[in-house]
């Protein structure tokens, strides 16, 4: 990809408001934008997150009102709504490591001062009352390497933090699992007749929000 295909990507690419039912992602692509969700960065590499993928007609319909009664977690072709790992302990550290010495080899012996460290931030953090919160701020790193894919592929996505929490984790079944729902995002094609679609971005001039040094 060239630099002129990517901002023309991501020039193309807005918060669609409409959606159409009838086009559905089709699968190659879709496991690509899974994909760049597993891959997303975080800190320390904890992945404080899980991935809700929602393609059940049943379920997005029970999902709109709880979003305000918009309709693109109906009418987009795949809604995720990501969750956070609230009071992330020493055994999500675990995993993680455990994860390691899976994919790198070594022991986890070998990763004990990783572990420790990691450890020792969590403990910190939820001393300060800021576990929660950092941990939330990882969500939107996942969310924002979701929509540039899904813009370099061109599919359409609207990012959702208009919905209410409590209903989504109640029809998500969250309660009881530790995660919590953060924000969302319907990705499918959009309608022709979407107004928002033909509108220029309105965006600060380069040089008013860049700085170079």
């Amino acid at each position: 990809m060239t630099a002129s295909q990517l901002l023309e990507a991501l020039n193309w690419r807005y918060a669609t408001r409409k959606f159409d039912p009838a086009r559905k992602i089709p699968a190659a692509d879709w496991q690509a934008l899974e994909q760049a969700l597993v891959l997303a960065p975080s800190s320390i590499g904890l992945q404080p997150w899980k991935f809700f993928v929602v393609t059940d007609p049943a379920v997005k319909a029970r999902l709109a009102p709880a979003a305000w009664k918009q309709a693109q977690p109906a009418e987009c072709s795949h809604f995720v709504v990501i969750a956070v790992r609230k009071d992330l302990d020493v055994d999500h550290v675990d995993r993680h490591v455990a994860r390691m010495v899976e994919v790198r080899g070594g022991t986890a012996e070998a990763l004990a001062g990783f572990r420790d460290m990691a450890a020792r931030n969590l403990d910190a953090a939820r001393a300060e009352g800021r576990l929660d919160t950092w941990q939330t701020h990882q969500i939107y790193l996942a969310l924002g390497q979701f929509m540039a894919g899904a813009a370099v592929l061109g599919i359409d996505t609207c990012p959702m933090e208009g919905f209410e929490p409590e209903k989504f984790d109640a029809i998500l079944g969250l309660p009881g699992t530790g995660y919590a729902s953060v924000v969302a995002c319907a990705a499918g094609y959009r309608m022709t007749d979407d107004p928002h679609a033909q509108m220029k971005k309105v965006r600060f001039k380069t040089e008013d929000v860049v700085v170079r040094i």
